[in-house]
């Protein structure tokens, strides 16, 4: 039976998230969050209509629209016709992962009783998830600055019969699942468009997604230089504690003491060395590695803030009385940390592609490409050029999104954090890293065996023989791509 994870004003961590996502845990509101949205649902209700003040985005206009009132019998078409009009969204269909967390976060934003939605919208959203009912969202329409408008739309437009969805592996129009659970169109109240359309969910999906990606393949890194050091001869002194201490970076600190403890009993790191020194890419594992340790610490800050915030506009406060427009949908806390990111795990690739290099040179004893008759077979040779392209595509990613902007709305919002593309780029450059790593982590095997009978360590041995299951030395040569792509799926399903 599926657990429950109760959307509450508790504050949610990656870890958690990533155990209701791992263990498919259902959704459901606690009581105190169903007070909350009903009490400020009711409030507003009661505002509108003791009042003729406007109120942006409930009684009036959008965007420069802002000074065009809208008269009460037109408040829900108004709430409707934002909803049509916002989806634009083109490009690429966002992967159904990604849906599923912005599904999650969406509720959890609303639940917090600041944004004036019905109880029936949010626990609508809800069955969505719990039904495993995904949206049809499209990458390219969002300049993360209004929110995400346009993939937000694309997100919400099934609650009104609209759009398209995902269910049980097909594409549906949206209003033959709500048929087929008897379900009816929800009819918007004043603001309720509005709360849905504004917000970062998009970003932040894409973040969180990226963030417990980074976060697996940091610490992959560090495992498979640790072998790929081992099968080059490299050299323990540069882990040695006594250096870091004296340049104390956290990041660097732990990964000095990471790679010790999983060298600790290799026979071939206690080995005599015949060199005296490794390259930067061996040498410099902590001070690199550690770097991008320390960019996603400060990455996960931004995100761990944002998913438990409210990002939509108006804020709503019932108890001061208050409905204040302001601009907690501006995503440029995120548009800087996804370009971090994104920059922090394109290292982990870089550095990674020069130890493959390292390998495959016919160096310290290893044979050219590899393989034991080079020339004749040419080995892992091209591995290298495929993590080298691969390298190359995600530094071209790595320029900024976010020291971008292009004024929209009658230049009303004329500063735009363009976090939407920056979280989409980060999505590639995280698959890319991941790639590159699983072609070290595939060389570095290879090379291994060429050091027997000689012993790595025993964390070390026990990767090994568990990529030895799935992926078998290459003694003559064969089609590569299938050892690539197992090496990923080998990546993602090894627990370290």
């Amino acid at each position: 039976m599926a657990q429950v994870h109760h959307i509450s004003s508790q504050h949610l961590t990656l870890e958690h998230i990533g155990t209701i996502l791992k263990e498919n845990h259902t959704l459901a509101l606690s009581e105190e969050a169903e007070e909350r949205i009903v009490r400020c649902h009711a409030y507003l209700q009661q505002k509108i209509t003791g009042s003729d003040r406007s109120i942006y985005g409930i009684n009036t206009g959008f965007g420069s629209l802002y000074d065009k009132k809208i008269s009460p019998a037109d408040l829900e078409q108004l709430q409707r016709n934002l909803m049509m009009s916002h989806a634009c969204g083109t490009g690429e269909e966002v992967p159904q992962e990604i849906v599923k967390l912005m599904l999650l976060l969406k509720v959890q934003s609303l639940a917090y009783g600041h944004s004036g939605v019905q109880l029936k919208t949010v626990k609508r959203l809800i069955d969505f998830y719990n039904r495993e009912i995904y949206p049809v969202v499209y990458q390219q329409g969002s300049l993360g600055a209004s929110g995400d408008l346009a993939p937000l739309a694309h997100l919400c437009l099934p609650l009104l019969g609209l759009g398209e969805v995902y269910f049980q592996g097909m594409k549906l129009e949206s209003r033959h699942v709500l048929e087929m659970f008897s379900w009816d169109p929800i009819a918007l109240k004043a603001k309720e468009g509005l709360a849905l359309l504004n917000g970062t969910q998009f970003m932040s999906a894409y973040g969180v997604y990226n963030l417990l990606m980074a976060k697996r393949l940091v610490r992959q890194a560090d495992l498979v230089s640790a072998l790929s050091l081992d099968a080059y001869d490299g050299r323990i002194e540069p882990f040695n504690q006594l250096i870091h201490q004296v340049r104390p970076h956290r990041g660097q600190l732990q990964t000095a003491e990471v790679m010790r403890g999983l060298l600790t009993g290799s026979q071939l790191i206690e080995q005599e060395k015949q060199h005296v020194q490794d390259p930067y890419s061996f040498r410099c594992i902590p001070q690199v590695h550690g770097a991008s340790k320390d960019a996603l610490n400060y990455v996960e800050q931004v995100f761990l803030t944002e998913i438990n915030s409210v990002t939509d506009n108006p804020n709503i406060f019932p108890e001061e009385d208050e409905i204040i427009s302001g601009g907690n949908f501006h995503g440029q806390p995120l548009a800087l940390a996804l370009d971090f990111m994104a920059i922090a795990v394109a290292e982990l690739g870089s550095i990674s592609e020069r130890r493959t290099y390292q390998l495959i040179s016919g160096q310290r004893g290893l044979p050219a490409f590899l393989v034991a008759e080079p020339g004749l077979n040419s080995g892992f040779m091209i591995s290298q050029y495929t993590a080298a392209s691969i390298v190359s595509q995600s530094k071209q990613l790595c320029t900024p999104a976010s020291v971008d902007t292009i004024p929209s709305s009658h230049n009303q919002e004329d500063h735009v954090s363009m976090g939407a593309n920056a979280a989409t780029k980060a999505y590639q450059v995280v698959h890319n890293t991941e790639r590159v790593l699983a072609i070290e982590l595939m060389n570095a095997v290879q090379a291994l065996d060429f050091r027997r009978p000689l012993q790595s360590s025993e964390p070390l041995e026990q990767l090994v023989k568990a990529y030895r299951e799935q992926v078998p030395f290459v003694s003559t040569d064969r089609v590569l791509h299938h050892d690539i792509k197992q090496s990923i799926h080998f990546l993602r399903d090894y627990s370290l």
